[in-house]
């Protein structure tokens, strides 16, 4: 988004970034395929000022109203034509309504608001404290009681931070605007972009006390030359982390710097360190943690985004800062992580959204949607990712999701999905998870017969990986946007509240009534999940494969896992649903003892089952406790071609650091295959994990032994692996789970 003046002419400005490009040439990591650059470029804050009075007191000047305008964004690369591509993580079944309990709801700022600068779009953002509830809006932010969401202070023009600090940062109010609070510390992080350049500025007022209209710590970074579109901040153990998207007259690509929130906090004089990362098509997120567990000790700052020239691959960076000895930094990556392919919503910076008598509406598809959240979740024993994106979902636009689990330097993919559970389109996107590890995803929802509405859903462990509970439509539109803007924020925001860590504060756009032009409103609204914070012992159930194919008459099985949850120690009993015509099931063992332990589904199928796709339920039961999970059944003829299936068991296994971890993969062959299948190499693994099969080739149908054995320096964490086999043109892969524990 650029200042009012709209985009500036910065194409003389190329050859400084050529000059920035080849100050970060990348040369291999040693035994890595990610590159790692080092020497970052170490800058001096403009100036620093510390504020002697508090916010709330100092003077308020509205700027004069002017004519109605849109704020500008720059596209990371031209609009591309809406594809179709097959998604196998789109959603196509529902789940219960998503179970939580709604809090507060309640307007926040919008174009009614006093000395609104007339424009369009909001750029919709807010956090949470201890006490208070923090929205900025564009060019204007408000502080709100959390007990009931009464305004305690504000309207207030977002350049008042800076009245201290004085220079650009006080005299501009440009936007893009990012409310972030320190968890680990319990201050606020404001920031917001000075565009009125070159050069152009960072301006960053870090919060004295909790209160947010108390004292601040003032600051001004000199970024860059070019134009620093689209800043986002993340709060990190060792600093306070922003990822930039550079302009000349095109995009030249992302930066990634780190501030030093350390001397930030105490009001001393600050220096940032940056890098430009190798994949220029990326537009990049940091990493923000939510709860109050730190990072274990030296765990670097992840910076993702996803590779918009594959549309099938996550950019993983790690940046590691040093800032006392600045040679010690480093920026790792890119690491290229597989999802399943995507193709951007609108074909990227297009506008495609629909809302009744309306004009389309932009999705901002070209890019991650903010936060790139992070969680030590020390009480289920992983540390998460969770991001999201808009994508193309069938015939409407849905919201891409992922989940990742590890450690710096071995995170891996550990669930992903598209939510897009009927013809109505869904973007800009934001997503979070609590201390139970259940994920809570907000967006907006809008049709040709919709008005823009706010909308969220979620997920509980026990759920299948990659499906989200149905919606919630929390606020409905009253409105539609036309006219002379096509722009719906640049983003929104779910944030968790540090104090129960359970509370999901979620702010977003809507249009109050009619059809008309710049006249949005915001909403803010809170909700939990009801059984967050409660220590109740529990279990969940999986079953692995998820699916898998059989010609009838004959037999073939998966694996049932029980897992603990709260020191659950009672027995499970498993049954299951009705079951296709010919086709039998028994479970061995059919209890599961000591809350957690596998079991073998042994399903048989006779001549006379029909051929088809059948979905079988398998449930667990321990007293009132009852949790199910599903798997497929393909059952074909004998006509059909020769072809195998692939499996593998246990479904999920624990090993510590050094240790070996074995299962068991077979081969299933179909319709007289006799060929040999080769085991390809196992994906998914983290670093220093080396794997070999026994035998490595199977012939017709066979068993072959998988050890997997870690070193004293495997990363810790669940894994989520994907072991495949291939024939000729015949490849079949099946996933199982890897716990590394300390």
């Amino acid at each position: 988004m650029t200042s009012m003046r709209g985009r500036p002419f910065l194409g003389v400005l190329a050859g400084i970034a050529f000059f920035l490009a080849m100050l970060f040439i990348t040369s291999p990591a040693s035994g890595q395929s990610e590159k790692v650059q080092t020497g970052p470029i170490v800058i001096q804050e403009i100036k620093h000022a510390v504020s002697t009075v508090p916010l709330r007191d100092l003077k308020n000047v509205y700027p004069v109203p002017g004519e109605e305008h849109e704020r500008e964004n720059f596209p990371l690369h031209p609009t591309r034509p809406i594809t179709h591509v097959p998604d196998p993580g789109l959603q196509t079944s529902t789940l219960p309504l998503v179970n939580t309990t709604n809090g507060l709801s309640f307007d926040g700022l919008g174009t009614n608001s006093p000395g609104w600068c007339n424009c369009a779009p909001p750029d919709t953002n807010g956090n949470v404290g201890l006490t208070q509830y923090v929205q900025w809006v564009n060019s204007e932010f408000n502080v709100y009681s959390k007990v009931d969401g009464h305004s305690i202070m504000g309207p207030t023009e977002g350049n008042v931070l800076w009245t201290s600090l004085g220079g650009p940062c006080f005299a501009n109010n440009s936007g893009d605007i990012v409310a972030g609070y320190d968890k680990l510390n319990n201050r606020w992080v404001m920031a917001q972009p000075d565009f009125n350049g070159p050069p152009f500025y960072l301006c960053v007022a870090v919060s004295q006390t909790d209160d947010a209209t108390g004292l601040y710590n003032e600051y001004a970074f000199d970024v860059s030359n070019d134009f620093n579109d689209y800043p986002k901040v993340g709060v990190w153990s060792d600093a306070y982390y922003a990822t930039y998207n550079l302009f000349t007259s095109f995009f030249v690509g992302p930066l990634v710097c780190a501030m030093d929130g350390a001397k930030m906090r105490a009001g001393l004089a600050a220096t940032e360190q940056c890098f430009m990362p190798a994949a220029i098509g990326d537009g990049l997120l940091p990493g923000d943690i939510d709860g109050t567990t730190a990072p274990p000790v030296g765990e670097t700052e992840p910076i993702l985004g996803f590779n918009n020239s594959t549309n099938n691959t996550l950019d993983l960076y790690e940046f590691h800062v040093d800032f006392v000895v600045p040679a010690n930094s480093k920026l790792t990556g890119p690491t290229s992580i597989p999802v399943n392919a995507f193709s951007e919503a609108c074909g990227g910076f297009g506008a495609c959204i629909p809302n009744p008598g309306g004009t389309v509406i932009d999705s901002l598809g070209d890019r991650m949607m903010y936060r790139l959240a992070y969680r030590n979740n020390t009480k289920e024993g992983y540390e998460s990712l969770v991001t999201n994106h808009s994508v193309v979902a069938g015939s409407s636009v849905g919201v891409r999701w992922y989940e990742l689990h590890g450690t710096g330097g071995s995170r891996t993919l550990f669930q992903q999905g598209t939510f897009a559970p009927d013809s109505s389109y869904r973007w800009m996107g934001s997503i979070a998870s609590d201390q139970n590890g259940d994920l809570a995803l907000g967006y907006s929802v809008s049709s040709s017969t919709v008005f823009p509405s706010i909308g969220y859903t979620g997920r509980v462990p026990t759920d299948t990986l990659g499906m989200m509970e149905t919606e919630d439509l929390v606020f409905a539109g009253k409105g539609s946007q036309t006219d002379t803007s096509s722009r719906w924020g640049d983003y929104s925001a779910m944030q968790v509240d540090p104090v129960d860590d359970c509370t999901f504060w979620y702010t977003q756009e809507y249009y109050p009534t009619g059809v008309t032009s710049f006249d949005w409103r915001t909403h803010i609204v809170s909700f939990k999940f009801n059984s967050c914070g409660t220590t109740t012992p529990d279990f969940t159930i999986s079953a692995s494969p998820s699916s898998q194919t059989v010609v009838a008459g004959n037999p073939t099985s998966y694996t049932v896992t029980v897992s603990p949850l709260n020191g659950f120690t009672g027995n499970v009993a498993l049954s299951n649903g009705s079951l296709p015509t010919g086709v039998g099931l028994t479970f061995n063992p059919t209890t599961i003892t000591g809350g957690s332990g596998t079991s073998t589904v042994n399903v048989t199928t006779s001549t006379s089952t029909p051929a088809g796709t059948y979905t079988i339920t398998l449930t667990g039961t321990s007293g009132s406790l009852m949790h199910s999970t599903s798997v497929q059944l393909v059952v074909t003829t004998n006509g059909g071609k020769p072809d195998f299936t692939i499996a593998a068991s246990p479904s999920t296994e624990s090993v510590g650091r050094p240790g070996t971890a074995t299962y068991t993969v077979t081969i299933a062959a179909l319709n007289g295959f006799n060929g040999v299948v080769t085991l390809n190499k196992v994906t998914g693994l983290p670093t220093k994990v080396s794997q070999s099969y026994s035998p490595p080739t199977i012939t017709g149908s066979g068993m072959s032994t998988l050890t997997l054995t870690t070193q004293s320096g495997t990363g810790t964490g669940t894994f989520k692996l994907t072991i495949s086999g291939k024939s000729g043109t015949l490849h079949h892969n099946t996933t199982v789970k890897l716990t590394i524990t300390k």
